[in-house]
């Protein structure tokens, strides 16, 4: 999967292109650093029906076709929801970040995390930063993302990637990242719960250099039909 970004710079040189070749595509679960705010993720997909972990963090694989950076996806079915995630990956020997939604099927999730995952599109921001230049304050940075409930944007997901481990930390566990793979690398827990919404909206914010990066897109859901 050929994706493109639009690399931002810190030091007021003009943004360039960047083409990426992706043929592996890890989504790290469970990639939290605070084992109580596991636990809470758990819990809060527990109540919905899906299984603990057998490991965490759990690395699951996801075809690289279902990455996208069109503006809408299509899922089946009512039961799908976003979750916001920083995405890394290397390109010309350098690790970049951008931003993914993990859009999961939460009923099929019920019964295998890993096919829920993969029955859904994984969308994917258009615009990147050399990771190099947020490393040295990757604490500080905060994941956002909102939905659309009864007409009105609503708060979805809120936190600093504090509540997360490293993209180091997550890329050793995995034995590497090499050219040509892409990992997201975790989420934060949504407010008032796991629910699906008609649109989903997400951030990257780094507060140092008051600069974001930001992706949206719609969600079609096609009719079951049996």
């Amino acid at each position: 999967m050929k994706l493109f970004f639009e690399v931002e710079a810190t030091d007021g040189a003009p943004a360039r292109q960047l083409a990426v070749d992706i043929d592996t595509f890890i989504v790290a679960g469970w990639a939290g650093r605070d084992l109580a705010a596991i636990e809470h993720h758990i819990e809060e997909l527990a109540a919905l029906g899906v299984p603990r972990p057998s490991a965490v963090p759990l690395y699951y694989r996801v075809a690289e076709n279902q990455l996208t950076q069109a503006s809408s996806i299509q899922v089946l079915g009512p039961h799908g929801s976003g979750e916001v995630e920083t995405l890394v990956f290397v390109a010309d020997g350098e690790l970049y970040v951008s931003l993914t939604s993990d859009h999961t099927d939460r009923q099929v999730e019920t019964q295998s995390v890993a096919l829920a995952k993969q029955m859904c599109a994984k969308p994917v921001g258009r615009s990147a930063w050399r990771f190099a230049e947020v490393a040295d304050h990757w604490d500080e940075l905060v994941i956002r993302s909102t939905i659309v409930e009864d007409g009105k944007e609503v708060r979805y997901q809120d936190g600093t990637l504090a509540a997360l481990r490293t993209p180091g930390d997550l890329i050793a566990g995995y034995g590497g990242l090499p050219p040509g793979s892409a990992m997201s690398c975790g989420t934060v827990g949504a407010i008032g719960g796991i629910r699906p919404s008609p649109s989903f909206a997400m951030a990257l914010y780094d507060p140092r250099s008051g600069r974001s990066l930001r992706h949206q897109y719609a969600i079609e859901v096609l009719p079951e039909i049996a």
